[in-house]
Parts: C-alpha cells; sequence; structure tokens
C-alpha cells in the first residue's frame, strides 16, 4: 500500500520515538520536504513495520547513503547533501565539511535546528540565537516543520 508522504512522516516519527538523533534525522528529512515524496527513495530506504503496538517506519541510513554514491537517487548537491546530514544523524559517517558549505540559508536552519534537537537543546535556544522562531516551536506548541518550498516562498 502507498502512503502519503504526511502520513510515512508520522509512521517515521513514531519509529524514532526515544532517539533523540534519529528524531532530528527524520525531522531533517520531513522539514526539508523533498525526500518522503520520491517513491525511489521511499521504496529503496524506507519501511514500514506492524506490530501490536501500532506501525512505525525507518529509514535505512546506509541504504540511503549507498543509492546516493551508486547514482540512483539523482537529485541537487542541496538535497543530497540534506540527505547525506540525515544520514549522518542516523548513524552514518559523514562530511559536514563537504556538505554545509552548498546549503542555502533555509536549509542551514534546518540542519541546525536537527543538530539542536539531537543534542537535547531545546528548539527556543534556536529561536534566541535568530531573534525569531525555530522551525521546531511556535507560541501554541510544536509546529510542522516548513518545507524547503515554503522556506523559499517565504525568504526568497
Amino acid at each position: 500500500m502507498r502512503r502519503t508522504s504526511d502520513e510515512l512522516a508520522a509512521l517515521l516519527r513514531i519509529g524514532a520515538q526515544g532517539d533523540r538523533p534519529t528524531e532530528a534525522a527524520v525531522e531533517l528529512l520531513i522539514g526539508h520536504g523533498v525526500w518522503l515524496r520520491r517513491s525511489d527513495f521511499v521504496d529503496a530506504c524506507a519501511t514500514v513495520e506492524s506490530g501490536r503496538a501500532g506501525s512505525a517506519a525507518f529509514v535505512d541510513w546506509p541504504a540511503a547513503v549507498c543509492a546516493l554514491d551508486a547514482g540512483e537517487l539523482p537529485c541537487s548537491s542541496s538535497e543530497a547533501s540534506v540527505l547525506r546530514i540525515a544520514a549522518g544523524l542516523g548513524g552514518v559517517p559523514v562530511d559536514l565539511r563537504a556538505r554545509l558549505c552548498g546549503l542555502d540559508a533555509s536549509n542551514i536552519l534546518l540542519v541546525a535546528d536537527a543538530v539542536l534537537h539531537a543534542n537535547g537543546t531545546p528548539g527556543r535556544a534556536l529561536a534566541r540565537l535568530l531573534g525569531a522562531q525555530s522551525p521546531r516551536t511556535t507560541p501554541r506548541g510544536p509546529a510542522r516543520p516548513t518545507t524547503q518550498a515554503e522556506a523559499h516562498r517565504d525568504h526568497g
């Protein structure tokens, strides 16, 4: 059964729950707004498991990096960098120096928020640093992360 990207995002959040770096990796993918909409990525790198407690989804981070390296996931350099950074948060070694240099401001903010989450630093810390709200918090509570398209629209 083909799931929507929103359904998959919800299942990935369930699968990552309780492991802050994995939560951060999943939120980075969700916030980026590209990878969960791509059937080639989902088919090769995401699995849904069902059990007594319900369903959960997981990303095979090594498979994602292997697919990128093999040219099986054609994408822009920034899309590849975001996926590799997410994989790094998921436990796959990544060269941050090579990956961070080409990211625009909206992607850097997503990555910074993910790193803070992985570290256990509250999202409002990024908001204080920026003098604005981070993608993870609003006065009403946790927000849906901004997609890359929304960030480009809002910040040109």
